[in-house]
């Protein structure tokens, strides 16, 4: 069971159909796993925090602006106490702190994709928290402890951003700004050169870093994710686009 970095894009993904969600919708037919663990960019605590309940989740609309269709999407998905304690030990057992939540609910960042990898939220799902101020390496090291997930059958998903600067998008734009492009390639390279020195320095080293990644909240799942993979493995890019111009993407199998 990969674990994948996925792109959570605009919360209208929910309802849009288009080829990105048409990719989401293929890509969750090919995949049967026992349980989801997604690392969701929209869930900022210092600590890793891990949503520990058995019920259903509540769905939290964290926007404002956007179409009432928006507002009536449900996404009843259950969770799993049992996986949250698995990967509570798993950090722990690497001397990573956690904390547990049991009341939050499925922020945008998780459902309005797998509404449609998952539409009938038939899989259990456990939510966790990314602190963007822990570095690259760390955030790696957090997939890291998690690698053996994919041996049970559970799917960990990165949902993020890679080039995320909302003020830097071109609304109506077809065409992706080449610094956009140019960002995400060497990420790319970086990834297929199993160079994560060079990655764990992005900011000092990938050109437009400032630009594409103002602040590194969207970012984080992408190294969690790659933590998570084999290390010994080139990672696989699954998806490419971009929206407005500069919205990325990217997405990509470990």
């Amino acid at each position: 069971m990969n674990p994948l970095f996925l792109a959570h894009g605009s919360p209208m993904l929910a309802v849009e159909q288009n080829e990105y969600s048409k990719f989401l919708q293929a890509t969750g037919a090919k995949l049967k796993p026992d349980a989801i663990v997604i690392f969701t960019a929209h869930w900022e605590t210092e600590t890793v925090t891990i949503s520990s309940k058995d019920d259903e989740y509540e769905t939290i609309y964290d926007f404002y602006g956007f179409p009432d269709e928006l507002y009536q999407v449900k996404y009843p998905a259950k969770g799993s106490t049992k996986v949250a304690a698995l990967v509570g030990q798993l950090l722990s057992d690497k001397g990573i702190p956690v904390a547990y939540d049991t009341t939050r609910g499925l922020d945008h960042g998780s459902w309005t994709m797998l509404k449609h990898m998952f539409p009938i939220a038939d899989v259990p799902v456990v939510q966790i928290s990314v602190n963007p101020y822990r570095s690259a390496e760390e955030q790696y090291q957090i997939g890291e402890a998690l690698r053996s997930l994919s041996e049970q059958n559970i799917l960990l998903i990165g949902s993020g951003v890679t080039v995320h600067n909302l003020r830097a998008v071109k609304w109506g734009q077809k065409e992706p700004e080449s610094w956009a492009v140019e960002f995400d390639e060497w990420l790319i390279n970086r990834m297929n050169e199993l160079d994560t020195k060079s990655l764990f320095q992005y900011e000092q080293l990938a050109p437009y870093a400032k630009m594409a990644v103002p602040r590194a909240e969207h970012l984080v799942p992408l190294y969690i994710a790659l933590g998570s993979g084999n290390p010994a493995k080139a990672p696989k890019v699954i998806y490419r686009s971009y929206e407005f111009g500069t919205l990325s993407y990217l997405s990509l199998q470990f």
